[in-house]
């Protein structure tokens, strides 16, 4: 029986997707609810299941295709049972067809690799190698099977190249496609019909070769640039600045720190304090919370509080829903969930829409001072940075404090400034007096 692998139900806001990277070749062996690709969109990305095990027959959509819900991309024969490796004679490539020409004859179908297929890699995995030049014959897979995860590639490229090992036979050719090279050519020098020795003399310093590389923008980073440029357009976008002293917030997470891990399992960090006070801030200035809807203003009487996170395919930002009604150690365990998904790809597009408002932790990367750009529709987001030392006057004298400074960008066609300012003071008031959250104060 022969089954076709279609592309799943796409959300609403989705109209398509970019296929990744096949992890099968026709005539390998499938396992029902494997995964056979992944569906990159403008948000998210998917995996692509077998609806049925058996044999790969056809690959209708090579990847970089562009495609809907419930197109066809591949088809399963259910009856059919693999040959033995090398005898499998796969189809023709489907462009080869639909040009009419016979297939090319490569050196990787000649004979089966010497190493690990890259089918032991999923399609996350192969993209990290191929942008971090790791060998995948040096990666020791820890997923199911032995298979290859983006996570080791990363650990591997971390930990940096190894030697290798001289090789004692002619190296096969491995079916793994690096990312395009091009190569600038080189002027060639009319020196250099001269003797050795005088080129020697004329040139001491033999020039290298520049490469070039032309990468595709990913879908995710596409909708990325689309969206920071509406925003720009849209909305009359206005920052405020103002500095925080950390002193009171590191203390009580020093001294509190070890019993909040053992009885919540989870590590106190500083986003909660600055979300439980965004809580505050936002429920003493409503508009901070509110949208603009054409010449409506849409207010929210909950705090869906957006957080942004670095990921591979670039910055996502999944949602807090009511932050109100959560305790310190429930933000922190979804933020720390949030942070290991992202990094994963495995965040769904539920968790990553909607949101009231945005706080975006610049400092874990060293940032000192930034102006944050909105998140539309909504319409504030509050820029934390790093926190150093500096010397500040109190009570008539100079002492040495940790101080971070705080940036709030508003669109101030619905947000006034004295809104915005005394919005930052009543967070500046909350971290630097942490009881003001617990009393709501």
């Amino acid at each position: 029986m022969i089954v076709d692998v279609t592309v799943p139900l796409l959300p609403e806001s989705v109209p398509d997707g970019v296929l990744l990277q096949w992890t099968k070749r026709p005539g390998d062996t499938v396992i029902r609810s494997e995964v056979l690709s992944e569906l990159e969109t403008d948000k998210i990305v998917m995996e692509i299941p077998a609806p049925a095990g058996g044999v790969l027959l056809e690959i209708l959509e090579p990847a970089g295709t562009t495609v809907v819900a419930g197109r066809a991309i591949a088809r399963i024969d259910t009856t059919a049972v693999a040959e033995a490796p090398g005898s499998v004679q796969a189809p023709e490539p489907v462009q080869a067809r639909a040009n009419n020409q016979p297939p090319a004859v490569s050196a990787t179908t000649a004979a089966p690799p010497t190493v690990a297929p890259m089918s032991a890699a999923g399609p996350a995995a192969r993209k990290a190698m191929a942008e971090s030049g790791v060998d995948p014959t040096t990666i020791e897979g820890s997923g199911p099977g032995g298979r290859i995860t983006k996570e080791d590639v990363m650990s591997m490229a971390n930990a940096g190249p190894s030697p290798a090992p001289a090789p004692t036979a002619p190296i096969s050719t491995v079916p793994v496609s690096p990312a395009p090279v091009s190569l600038a050519p080189v002027s060639q020098d009319p020196a250099s019909t001269a003797p050795a020795t005088a080129q020697a003399k004329s040139a001491p310093a033999v020039a290298q070769a520049r490469g070039e590389r032309r990468v595709p923008m990913t879908r995710l980073r596409q909708r990325i640039a689309e969206r920071l440029v509406d925003a720009q357009h849209t909305a009359a976008i206005l920052s405020t600045f103002n500095e925080v002293d950390m002193g009171a917030v590191m203390a009580l997470r020093k001294r509190l720190r070890d019993d909040f891990e053992k009885t919540h399992g989870v590590r106190l960090g500083f986003m909660s304090f600055f979300a439980k006070a965004a809580v505050q801030a936002l429920q003493r200035f409503p508009v901070v919370n509110a949208y603009m809807d054409g010449t409506d203003m849409l207010y929210h009487d909950y705090c869906d509080i957006g957080v942004a996170v670095a990921s591979p395919r670039g910055l996502v930002v999944p949602v807090l829903r009511n932050v109100e009604a959560m305790s310190f150690a429930e933000i922190e365990s979804k933020i720390a969930e949030f942070g290991q998904r992202a990094r994963s790809g495995t965040l769904t597009l539920d968790e990553l829409t909607g949101g009231t408002f945005t706080i975006s932790n610049g400092g874990v990367f060293g940032s000192m001072l930034s102006t944050p750009i909105l998140n539309p529709p909504q319409s504030a987001i509050l820029g934390m940075h790093k926190t150093q030392e500096r010397p500040v006057v109190e009570n008539g004298e100079i002492i040495i404090r940790p101080i971070m400074y705080l940036a709030l960008s508003y669109d101030h066609r619905i947000i006034d400034g004295q809104e915005a300012v005394r919005f930052l003071v009543t967070i500046k008031e909350c971290i630097e007096d942490p009881g003001r959250m617990l009393l709501g104060t």
